[in-house]
């Protein structure tokens, strides 16, 4: 057996994670995660535990935390102001700044192809504009 393997083992006997059943244990963990993200210097045996915690937290919050879905609408004036710009910086994307100012509101619909362009443009996917 390796030192990681023994080091790693020796973390999870005393630290006996498990499937995160409430919000306590769910703190717990993050705070745990925290403590092993601010060391500067990670052992292989501590990256292993922080993974592991990672999925049991993650696990938790997406059968707990449900978000709702955005306007998508909404979604465009966030990456707008996410990304410092002004209505008139997507041009590109709109084509003219009338439509952007209809588009936003909400007396001109969005086009699947104003949608691939805000994707590409702003690096995400088409999925947060439906």
């Amino acid at each position: 057996m390796s030192v990681v393997a023994l080091d790693y083992g020796a973390l999870l006997a005393e630290i006996r994670p498990s499937v995160v059943h409430a919000e306590a244990q769910n703190k717990l963990y993050i705070r745990m995660l925290e403590e092993l993200a601010s060391k500067e210097n990670t052992t292989p045996a501590e990256r292993m535990l922080a993974e592991l915690l990672t999925l049991l937290i993650e696990d938790f919050e997406s059968k707990h935390y449900e978000l709702e879905n955005a306007d998508p609408i909404d979604v465009i004036r966030h990456l707008i102001e996410e990304n410092g710009l002004r209505q008139k910086d997507l041009v590109d994307v709109f084509g003219t700044e009338s439509i952007i100012s209809e588009v936003l509101n909400g007396k001109r619909a969005l086009t699947t192809d104003y949608i691939k362009r805000l994707s590409a443009r702003f690096s995400v996917s088409p999925v947060v504009f439906f």
